[in-house]
């Protein structure tokens, strides 16, 4: 169940980086309070999954979800570059 909360941690932080993106500087409300409750979400189900899992292992893998997921996201719904030459 552990790393089912970690899983949730992760997808709730992409939530988070999604709605940040389309907050534009905390100016859209809707999205500013999105991206509260997802990293709220986030951080409630890290602390779950930290209850038996070590934090070392848990902390990589809650970011790496995050990061990995993040940057999908940017090139799905963002159109962001997709190689990188163009981001250089």
């Amino acid at each position: 169940m552990d790393w089912f909360f970690l899983l949730i941690a992760g997808l709730a932080e992409i939530g988070s980086v999604v709605s940040l993106k389309r907050a534009d500087g905390f100016k859209k409300w809707p999205f500013t309070i999105s991206c509260l409750v997802f990293e709220s979400l986030s951080f409630y189900f890290l602390s779950l999954s930290v209850t038996s899992l070590p934090v070392g292992t848990a902390y990589a893998i809650w970011t790496s979800i995050g990061a990995v997921g993040s940057v999908l996201a940017g090139m799905i719904f963002s159109n962001e570059p997709r190689n990188l030459r163009s981001t250089v």
